[in-house]
This record gives C-alpha cells, structure tokens and sequence, in this order.
C-alpha cells in the first residue's frame, strides 16, 4: 500500500471525529440525541437566496467555468456591503477575491506565503484550518494558548523573537471561534502595526463580522490605518446567513496578497457554481431587511441557553457575538472524558476544548444550533453529567 508523507501523518485528528461512532450507536438504540457541537443552525436561508438560486438554475449561462473571476455581480456585492456595513472602500476586482466558502481561502494561503521552516502564528483553540495547511505546507506552527487572563487575545508582547523572525503569516479571529471573545481596537492596532515592522501577513478570519449583542457591532480590520498593507480578511455567508453547506465566501485586502491567493486557487479549483454566486448576491443585498432579524433569534438563543446552563450550575459569561457559549469544565475533569461521557450518559454532544487545540482545556464550546426549549433541556442534561 502507498505510504503517506511525513507532513500528512503529523496532522491531528479532525474534531468530533470518534463522537460520529457513538452518536451512531445510541441513535440506533432510540435515544434521543441534541447536538450542540457543531457550528451548523438549523434555520434557513433568506428566502430571497432560495428564490434566487431557483430562478437561475435552469439558466445554461450559469453552468460555465467560473474560474477566479467568478461572477462579477458577486464581486459588486461584496464591495457593496464592504463599504455599507465598514465604510471600506474596495475595488471589487483586485481587492476582493470571491471563495469557495472562507474556509477554501484560509486554507490555501500559506500556499503563497510559507517556505518549508518559516513560522505562522496560531491561536490555540482555533480553527483546524489554520493548522493543517501550514502543516502541508512545511511550515512550523507556533501554537498560542488562549487564556482567560489575557482575555482571550493572542498575547503578541509574549511571541519569542525568535519566532517573530521566521513568522510569515498570524491568525487573528475575532469574534473569536470557540472562545467567543472580541478584540478592542487598541488590540487590532497593535497586531497591525507588529505585522508591518515584522513583514508578516495578517490573516484575519472574520466569519462572525455579523453577530452583536448588547449594542456591539464588530468591525473589519480594513478599517485601521495600515490594514490594508498586510492584510487579507476572509468572510463568510455560512454564520449570518445559515448558509453552511452552501460554501461561499470572500477574502478582501490589498491587491497584491488577493493576487497571490487567486493564483494558488488557479492551480487548486475552478470556482464556485455560478449559481450559488449569484445566490450570494440576493443574501448581500438582503443584508437590511433580514440580517438583524436571524441576529436577534441568535441572541434569544444566547440569552436562553446562558439562563439555562447557569441554573444546571455552570460557570457561563454571555458573549457579545458569536454563536456559541465558551464553559470551564466543572470539576477539573479533561474536556474530551467530559464530551465523551455527556453523548454516552445523556446524549449531549459538545465540543470539547481539547479538541481544537491543547490551550482549549479545561472548557467546552456549545453551539446555538436549536431553539431555547432544546437549549434548555440540553443544560438540564449535562446539569445530571456534572452533578
């Protein structure tokens, strides 16, 4: 049998992975299962998209290669809620890159900035993507723990210098997945500055540019003096629109870094079908009259699950966006053993913390995928886990 690289073989189990047996299994004895692991709502899309996508369909123009150009109205849109919803101004054909959902542009990227031996900057827990891709591409992780005290922020004073030196690319995610902590601007200043006197490229996922509560509205980091110099921002429709499966999203930032990850993609895939750009389309000029309304679901949602689980007796800060709760495990007990023995005993999946990464221990992520009654008894469950 054909043996796989050194590189391949160093990658980390994908999480969630072994819980897929034991979901199985209990389901095939009749227990009743809520999942709360993934980041996948079960809400639909904007009816605007559905009707969009059904229109064109049929349309043989839309089935053509949509190579990196993509369809132009896609990149029109994006300019469009850019400069609407950030007051960006970009042009929509070198500065705006459409992608096979944000998660296809993360992953290519080190692709174009990385030698084998060169450094990236990885939050720690994290999104798998970030990780991986590195990997593949010879590059040499160094894993930054997330912690409470340092309120969830990359530490970048603390970063070696020796680290700084060889560092070609930082993740930053904020929103923060699955931490759900925001960044003050005074933070994102700071890790745009410490990128242009290190020459290193500012990757900055903003998947969750959507979800605020309270009053907050988080922002693009196009918005800071400098940003655009070392900068590329991806975002996503699958969050704010209930889009997951659908997978598409865009990465914005100056020209030159947009240029070397649509190269990359050239060699990689031909696009995304038409149709689903211009579904997007409809989803980003629904942005007024639907957004704010899936938004404030999320916050009922954040709002009856916090009650909830602080009753069962956990320790639960209610964040200002995204759509998760970000809860230490009670008792000291390993995260995974935890996720583990919440699907086995009462038929809960969370993500544990460990799983995205060793500076996740210690807590657990839910998802706020189903509605306050299920969120609720979901709580009651792994209240009994723990008690």
């Amino acid at each position: 049998m054909p043996r796989t690289n050194t590189r391949f073989g160093a990658l980390p189990p994908y999480p969630l992975a072994e819980m897929k047996a034991v979901r199985r299994r209990i389901e095939a004895e009749g227990r009743d299962v809520i999942d709360l692991g993934a980041g996948d709502a079960t809400l639909d899309p904007p009816p605007a998209v559905i009707e969009k996508l059904c229109e064109v369909a049929g349309d043989n123009s839309y089935s053509r290669y949509a190579f990196q150009l993509g369809l132009p109205a896609f990149r029109e849109a994006v300019a469009r809620f850019m400069h609407r919803r950030f007051g960006v101004t970009v042009d929509p054909y070198t500065e705006v890159l459409p992608l096979i959902g944000s998660k296809d542009g993360i992953a290519h990227l080190p692709f174009a900035y990385v030698e084998p031996g060169d450094a990236a900057i990885i939050p720690d827990p994290g999104y798998q993507a970030y990780l991986g891709p590195l990997m593949l591409s010879g590059g040499d992780p160094h894993l930054v723990a997330l912690r409470p005290e340092n309120d969830f922020l990359v530490p970048l004073g603390d970063i070696p210098a020796s680290v700084t030196k060889r560092a070609r690319i930082l993740y930053l995610n904020y929103p923060n997945n699955p931490t759900t902590a925001i960044a003050p601007d005074a933070y994102v200043e700071a890790a745009i500055e410490y990128c242009a006197r290190n020459d290193i490229l500012l990757a900055y996922d903003n998947a969750y540019s959507e979800f605020g509560f309270d009053g907050y509205r988080p922002r693009s980091v196009l918005e800071f003096d400098g940003a655009r110099d070392v900068s590329l921002e991806f975002h996503s429709l699958s969050k704010t629109y209930n889009m997951t499966g659908w997978r598409l999203g865009w990465a914005v930032g100056g020209a030159p870094m947009i240029a070397a990850l649509s190269k990359v993609k050239t060699f990689v895939d031909t696009g995304q079908y038409l149709g689903i750009q211009a579904a997007g389309v409809a989803a980003l000029d629904s942005w007024t009259s639907w957004v704010p309304g899936n938004i404030e679901t999320f916050a009922g949602r954040r709002n009856a699950a916090v009650e909830a689980f602080r009753a069962a007796g956990f320790d639960v800060t209610p964040p200002r966006s995204t759509m998760y709760l970000w809860i230490p495990v009670p008792g000291g007990e390993p995260s995974e053993a935890f996720g583990l023995r919440a699907l086995e005993s009462e038929g809960v999946i969370v993500l544990p913390g460990a799983s995205l990464g060793a500076g996740g221990e210690g807590f657990f992520r839910i998802a706020l995928t189903v509605d306050g009654d299920r969120l609720a008894e979901a709580a009651r469950r792994l209240g009994r886990v723990v008690g």
